[in-house]
């Protein structure tokens, strides 16, 4: 994805020249093609976030648009009085990206991982979240934050996430994308977990079970009229994220639903629970971890199906 958005930001740089890109000290080599190509707009604000988002706020307040990047905790928790005061306060159009959402630097331990990051903004008032499900919905993504009035904060993976789309799709900030349809489970994968809520599906079919797979990419603001629709038709409605279960998109989800009439499907949630990851590995590793696995996935879908016969 982190590819992707750079080319994306370096093209759109060139044709808008209100574009500004910050970076928390990191991006450096990945930004070579930007800065060659868009002079004088590139800042690397150094191991400062909290900095940045006050800079980033400044440049906003006149007439800038400033985009600013560096690994998700980093981006939102360390600054996250400056975002609620300087940003979100002001309802400025900054577009704050965070790189590795969730467990992509899971290696790293708990300062580089960001099972939190959701529930911290989707608590501020005038932020929009996106966590785009592949690179093609990454791109898509950062063109649409950009024709905003308000701040938004884009959720990132790293690097190297499958491909779930073969073309663009229709893309739009609160309106979820249905991947592949179904009829008897209906799946929303949340950002870097798509891939996985279609490789679950395709375990579920295997047992002749059919699953509607949907890229939520907006946790904020729910596209409540697909909620609407799935929660009438199907006998389970799943969130699939990699963050924690404590305010995330899973949470989001079931408050709608609390406010919602009586409604056919049981929700079910697959988040991390809520604890630190002390043990040191790769994302596959934490997830595997925490169930965070298309075959858990699939086995908890089916267990709530047919209670006591898996």
């Amino acid at each position: 994805m982190r590819n992707a958005f750079a080319r994306e930001i370096t093209a759109l740089a060139e044709k808008n020249e209100k574009i500004v890109l910050l970076s928390g000290d990191i991006g450096n080599k990945l930004f070579d093609d930007y800065k060659k190509k868009v002079r004088g707009r590139f800042f690397n604000c150094g191991v400062a976030e909290a900095n940045m988002m006050s800079v980033a706020a400044g440049m906003a307040m006149c007439g800038l648009r400033p985009v600013t990047y560096t690994i998700a905790s980093f981006s939102t928790t360390r600054c996250l009085e400056q975002i609620r005061i300087d940003i979100a306060y002001h309802n400025l159009p900054v577009i704050i990206v965070g790189v590795g959402g969730g467990l992509s630097y899971a290696e790293n331990g708990a300062s580089h991982q960001s099972c939190e990051d959701i529930a911290f903004l989707s608590a501020l008032p005038n932020m929009k979240i996106i966590c785009p499900g592949d690179a093609m919905e990454a791109t898509l993504a950062l063109r649409k934050a950009l024709e905003q009035d308000s701040p938004v904060y884009l959720r990132l993976g790293k690097k190297g996430e499958p491909a779930v789309h073969q073309a663009p799709p229709d893309f739009a900030i609160g309106k979820a994308i249905i991947v592949s349809k179904g009829s008897e489970v209906c799946l929303l994968g949340v950002g870097n977990m798509l891939p996985t809520a279609a490789a679950a599906a395709k375990a579920l079919k295997e047992h002749g079970i059919t699953a509607e797979v949907v890229s939520l990419h907006t946790a904020k603001p729910l596209d409540e009229e697909l909620l609407r629709a799935a929660f009438s038709r199907f006998s389970i409605v799943a969130t699939i994220e990699e963050h924690s279960i404590m305010g995330g998109v899973g949470s989001a989800v079931a408050q709608w639903l609390a406010q919602a009439p009586d409604q056919k499907a049981r929700l079910l949630e697959f988040a991390t629970p809520d604890r630190f990851f002390h043990t040191a590995g790769r994302q596959q590793y934490a997830r595997d971890c925490f169930g965070l696995t298309a075959d858990n996935i699939c086995g908890g879908i089916l267990r709530a199906l047919k209670p006591g016969k898996n």
